[in-house]
């Protein structure tokens, strides 16, 4: 049977309670602010275990952090060339420098051994990425951040409620930052976005600067801009919020089912979590020296797939600035070549997941 590689069709419980929320709102014609964006703001801040500042995506909750911690032009970030370009283009649009370092070809996260000896005098920020929904190694990344006085910015766009050690990324680093695009483990039904930080003093800089700079209606402290999450995409946001443990739950449980059904079978690789990292798998990934002609393989007999992410940053036209060229992050290279992305999200039923994992091993 056809097996689609993703589902953001609401549920029907959910689906009633989100329209009758919304219902209200157009009934009350409270389109922005007010109590669900208050109440959202308050939920998440509190599941992440820090202060949120609600935005209206995750690349402006990139940008607006970048801002807030004073990083702009003359300055560099320390991140990754394995991930989607938001990560460095925030980094751009703030008029700083991007300085890539390679991944950790086990996790496709941050690779702390490469870490210390890219920081020059210039470097102000570390930006690791939660990729997947693994966390990265922050203790490592900290501990070197902590010695070298520099800012943690976490890009957790892909790992709503994912631990470390035990404790849900958000709050581990100066701050970290979330997208609610639909297709998240945490999804709206448009664009959203987040930060969530330790510092109330920096979530009201940053909440300044989403907001035009405002200190009150008409008086504006700095040049800001206008970033808000409206009321549709919190009401929605806190009715997933709920759901949201046991929606990873079903995804990890996915995940151990395609691990043991694939495992040993000599043409692809399962993922590899790390030890002190609990994933939400938003993206279930596996290794294949064949990966394009195993592609086509799975869309022919139906199951969806894809590319996570077939170009790394180094070698896109946008970096060309950089005079990076093919062999200056071989891990990344390399995962771009053979990482394939097999169908997750928590309506799969096991019978589903045993599909995709026939249609695998009749991979020859």
């Amino acid at each position: 049977m056809p097996v689609p590689f993703l589902d953001v069709r609401l549920q029907d419980k959910t689906r009633t309670e989100i329209v009758s929320l919304i219902t209200g709102l157009i009934d009350r014609a409270a389109f922005i602010g007010g109590v669900e964006v208050e109440g959202f703001t308050k939920e998440f801040g509190a599941y992440c275990g820090g202060t949120c500042v609600p935005v209206a995506n995750g690349t402006d909750a990139l940008i607006l952090t970048l801002r807030a911690l004073d990083i702009g032009p003359g300055d560099e970030v320390i991140t990754v060339p394995f991930t989607f370009i938001a990560t460095a283009e925030a980094i751009g649009n703030v008029g700083a420098t991007v300085r890539f370092i390679d991944v950790d070809p086990a996790t496709y996260n941050m690779d702390v051994r490469q870490l210390e000896k890219a920081i020059g005098s210039k470097t102000k920020a570390i930006m690791p990425v939660h990729l997947f929904g693994q966390p990265a190694d922050m203790d490592a990344i900290l501990d070197i951040a902590k010695r070298r006085n520099l800012k943690v910015i976490e890009d957790a766009c892909q790992a709503h409620g994912a631990e470390y050690k035990g404790r849900r990324v958000g709050a581990l680093g100066d701050a970290a930052c979330f997208s609610f695009y639909p297709t998240k483990n945490l999804g709206g039904m448009g664009d959203g976005g987040a930060i969530v930080t330790s510092s109330p003093e920096l979530a009201a800089k940053i909440a300044q600067i989403a907001d035009h700079g405002r200190v009150d209606r008409y008086r504006h402290a700095v040049e800001g801009v206008n970033s808000r999450l409206d009321s549709f995409q919190a009401a929605a946001l806190r009715v997933k919020l709920r759901e949201l443990p046991a929606r990873n739950e079903r995804r990890r449980q996915i995940a151990a089912r395609y691990n043991l059904g694939l495992a040993g079978h000599k043409s692809v690789t399962t993922p590899r979590v790390a030890p002190f990292a609990t994933s939400v798998f938003h993206i279930y990934c596996i290794e294949s020296d064949r990966r394009d002609a195993l592609m086509e393989h799975l869309k022919g007999l139906g199951i969806g797939c894809g590319v996570y992410y077939p170009i790394p940053l180094h070698l896109q036209p946008a970096y060309e600035k950089l005079g990076l060229k093919k062999g200056s992050f071989p891990a990344s290279e390399r995962a771009s070549e053979r990482v394939l992305a097999l169908p997750m999200f928590p309506e799969m039923t096991d019978a589903q997941a045993n599909e995709v994992i026939a249609a695998v091993k009749s991979f020859t």
